[in-house]
């Protein structure tokens, strides 16, 4: 998951004891939900495979249980050390939380870092350039974005796809792609975006998974102070997988984080849980509290 190597010796793991390192909470960035959309691009949506991770809404998170999960993450097999085994989010699970699919074309792109390239790719995918001020190096302020997409009047074909492309792009710089600073996207996606209907072609679920992932690795280093990444597939997929951890129960549904819009629990007993609350519990997990099959069905 990227060039560099994660170090071992620094996970926080072997820090827990350490009187400054040993109290670090890993604070959670950018916890947003997809944008509203006009209903008049829902066809679009659904022709390039999106339409249901757009159903999702905010989703609260709780950082003490992403912090926990963080110390029995394994930046080498990319999977949560438990008492009862290794565990891992699957390819399933991203398609069954999000919606996206986890199969098709690799979602790649050449290295190039050109502005004139990306000057070309934002003329054809929406019509219009962002000047200098709108972008920060190779990344497209997610404000630029925004505002090209409310200007646009949804009267022809055209304008339909300039908008999609737009939102499509708010969508991963918000939640399936976001980064640390949460302000922008960068244009590397923009050459899979000129066909909509090729879009849904591209395994888009396992590019979300492999940022988040790599998110994850050097989150356990005991010197970083924070986690991005598409925080609300990891939040829904301990809750799924581990019931007794969910600070609500819920009924299927699909895609499964739809369930978790807005969620509000009639107890405020899991909000004073601790870091040290959650390491117990998962050092007494048990078989018959780990959901081991996929977590639910699709419609």
């Amino acid at each position: 998951m990227g060039k560099k190597k994660i170090p071992m010796d620094k996970h926080i793991l072997k820090y827990l004891d350490h009187p400054l390192y040993g109290s670090r909470v890993i604070e959670l960035r950018h916890l947003y939900a997809p944008e509203l959309y006009d209903r008049r691009i829902e066809p679009y949506l659904r022709a390039a495979g999106f339409y249901n991770v757009f159903q999702i809404r905010k989703i609260s998170g709780q950082t003490v249980l992403i912090n926990a999960l963080i110390e029995r993450w394994n930046p080498v097999t990319h999977t949560f050390h438990l008492p009862i085994g290794e565990c891992t989010i699957t390819l399933e699970d991203v398609a069954l939380i999000f919606g996206i699919q986890g199969t098709g074309l690799l979602v790649t792109w050449p290295t190039n870092s050109n502005h004139g390239s990306m000057v070309q790719e934002c003329l054809m995918n929406f019509g219009v350039i962002p000047t200098a001020s709108e972008c920060r190096g190779s990344f497209i302020k997610l404000t630029w974005l925004r505002n090209v997409k409310y200007g646009i009047i949804l009267i022809t074909h055209e304008a339909m796809e300039h908008y999609t492309r737009c939102h499509i792009m708010s969508l991963f710089g918000t939640t399936l792609f976001a980064d640390k600073s949460g302000a922008g996207m960068h244009w590397k996606f923009l050459p899979l975006l000129r066909d909509i209907p090729r879009i849904r072609t591209y395994s888009w679920g396992s590019a979300c998974l492999a940022h988040l992932c790599r998110s994850l690795c050097w989150a356990t280093q005991y010197d970083y102070k924070d986690l991005d990444g598409p925080l609300a597939l990891l939040h829904v997929w301990a809750w799924e997988r581990m019931p007794f951890l969910a600070p609500i129960r819920r009924p299927p549904t699909f895609p499964l984080a739809c369930w978790w819009n807005e969620w509000d629990s009639p107890s405020i007993e899991f909000t004073r849980w601790t870091p040290a609350h959650f390491r117990q519990m998962l050092d007494n997990i048990t078989n018959a509290n780990f959901l081991w099959d996929h977590v639910g069905n699709a419609s």
